[in-house]
């Protein structure tokens, strides 16, 4: 009975995602939108309503959101079959796609807000899924980071009140305002901590305790892309303001960051969510940069390349036992060959390999970026940032297909896995040919690209550079590895540094919670097992019940002082009356 809920869920996904995207090729092809407004009750000046934005933007991205989910539940049919609890998996799966879809069609910062707080509680419950300690530790480093982005929101309502209205859309002629300048720096907190940037990318990596097919949905095309999105409908707030300099700044970083990070990674899935963290911060570059329509087509692509990844990763998990560490992986493509070659289909796609999805939106990036006036050092870590994406993925590659397998004794393939073959064949058929057919579909090439020869062809120089120095790496630390040869101190702090994503879980955990922890231990000392026990409520009880106490000892002796002496000088008198 499960699941065939599974199969119904899968068909109806399915089908209103073709549905959608008929609707979006429709909306574009006559350049249509259509708004829908439920009035619920007007507040003095302010109305409260529910607003839908239906035009091809959403139409094309809830149709991928859906076709994703749809490969997702169909997925975990496999993956989940012997699972106790595959009917709250299958709830959560549905709620959380329901928050994304409400966020998208939004234009109203009231009703985004409920899918944007839909999506935070949900992903929480995905996350403690597995309900163990360290699944506890990652959901609740999830949920208070994106907490910062709620209270960012509500901040971002209560400015827009001043315009009595909070449909974002209608205000494009008061962007300098200074009201509309505050609900920009908060949309802009907002976006940032939903979609990882500095200094909020310590709960990315950490979300990875969520089952492998809520990865899936998670890091490709849901939660992480909702700040995107939220940014890509607020472009023309944007537009000739310094706050896309700061944006700027802080997407190369994190780019730059989470390039070095999954070099030094060794968790399979930590290393694609990293690479999910990277691509995150190009689509933040090219927004900052005012191409949000490059970004957004960048987003639908690497939504499919991403989750095709998740997918080959949670088959290669599942048939080894729940190991993760790709140090005890390897030679996997004569054991599993249908999966290692869509996980490397999908490593080449994310490398921009020439005429696959990702070099559409990525090379295009990268050459729209060369050609407008941008801080050198930015570019500078964004191209570096390109090759740091080629070695990981060539490391990634070499650890899971060439090294030798390390640990034969794990190995459980099993052979029941259509359902997960089906899903993965069908995300990389579109993860192949979609980018061209997005490219030639959302763009009017307007926008011709000019640059010189050496320009053209830095981009490729830098990832077959890339590619090169990362196979030359693993095989050094191969022989690091299998030499047994210790570090050096310095090249140990540089490797912590650099796995440590610099430092950012410490500093996200330790800097705001491991003070106020320790002070809230000296105040459960000092004052609630201290002062407060003897002067505090209970205190005061105890000694209100002492004293009571007493004074009932108190009466009760003199009661009996006085009946004994009443008694003493009773049988005297009666004494004395009876020989009277």
């Amino acid at each position: 009975m499960k699941m065939k809920l599974y199969k119904i869920s899968f068909i109806m996904m399915l089908i209103v995602s073709l549905l959608m995207f008929i609707i979006s090729l429709y909306f574009f092809m006559y350049d249509y939108s259509l708004m829908l407004e439920f009035q619920f009750y007007n507040f003095m000046t302010m109305k409260f309503s529910m607003l839908m934005l239906i035009d091809w933007m959403s139409c094309i991205f809830i149709s991928f959101v859906l076709l994703i989910s749809s490969m997702v539940v169909n997925y975990s049919m496999d993956y989940m079959m012997m699972d106790k609890s595959k009917d709250r998996f299958l709830i959560l799966v549905l709620m959380f796609v329901f928050s994304m879809i409400l966020l998208i069609i939004s234009p109203n910062l009231m009703s985004i807000l409920i899918g944007w707080d839909g999506l935070g509680f949900v992903s929480y419950c995905l996350v403690v899924y597995f309900q163990n300690i360290k699944s506890y530790s990652a959901g609740m480093m999830t949920i208070l980071s994106n907490r910062i982005g709620d209270i960012s929101l509500l901040f971002s309502i209560i400015f827009m009140m001043n315009y009595g209205s909070w449909n974002f859309m209608i205000y494009k002629m008061f962007y300098m305002d200074m009201n509309m300048f505050m609900v920009m720096i908060f949309v802009l907190i907002a976006s940032i901590t939903k979609s990882a940037q500095i200094p909020f990318s310590s709960w990315l990596p950490m979300a990875m305790a969520a089952p492998t097919p809520v990865s899936a949905l998670v890091h490709s095309s849901t939660l992480v892309t909702a700040g995107v999105y939220l940014m890509i409908r607020f472009n023309y707030m944007f537009m000739n303001n310094m706050l896309m300099n700061l944006l700027l700044i802080i997407s190369s970083l994190t780019m730059f960051m989470a390039g070095i990070g999954a070099n030094y990674e060794y968790d399979l899935k930590k290393i694609i969510a990293l690479s999910t963290l990277s691509q995150l911060s190009l689509m933040m570059v090219i927004l900052s940069l005012g191409k949000y329509e490059l970004a957004f087509f960048h987003l639908l692509v690497h939504a499919l390349f991403k989750a095709l990844m998740f997918l080959c990763a949670g088959v290669i998990i599942h048939n080894l036992m729940m190991i993760q560490d790709i140090r005890k992986m390897g030679s996997l493509i004569n054991l599993m060959p249908l999966e290692c070659s869509c996980l490397i289909l999908s490593n080449m796609i994310l490398c921009g390999m020439p005429f696959l999805s990702g070099f559409y939106s990525s090379d295009l990036i990268l050459e729209m970026m060369m050609m407008m006036k941008i801080n050198l050092l930015c570019m500078f870590l964004v191209i570096i940032s390109t090759g740091l994406t080629v070695m990981y993925s060539v490391r990634l590659i070499y650890y899971l297909m060439i090294m030798d397998y390390q640990f034969y004794s794990f190995m459980n393939i099993s052979k029941n896995v259509k359902n997960m073959s089906f899903s993965m064949m069908l995300m990389m058929v579109l993860s192949m040919f979609m980018g061209s057919m997005l490219m030639w579909l959302i763009f009017n090439f307007s926008d011709i690209v000019l640059l010189p020869f050496y320009l053209k062809n830095l981009v490729l120089f830098i990832c077959l550079l890339g590619g090169f120095i990362g196979y030359l790496i693993n095989k050094f630390n191969e022989c690091i590895y299998k030499n047994k040869v210790m570090m050096m101190n310095n090249l140990y702090k540089i490797f912590m540094f650099n796995s440590m994503m610099w430092f950012l879980p410490h500093i996200s955990v330790n800097l705001f919670i491991y003070k106020s922890m320790k002070m809230s231990k000296s105040y459960l000392k000092m004052i609630d097992l201290g002062w407060l026990e003897f002067y505090g409520s209970m205190g005061f009880y105890n000694n209100i019940l002492n004293l009571v106490k007493k004074i009932q000892i108190y009466h009760i002796n003199n009661y009996m002082i006085y009946m004994s002496m009443f008694y003493f000088w009773f049988m005297i008198i009666y004494i004395i009356f009876m020989f009277i």
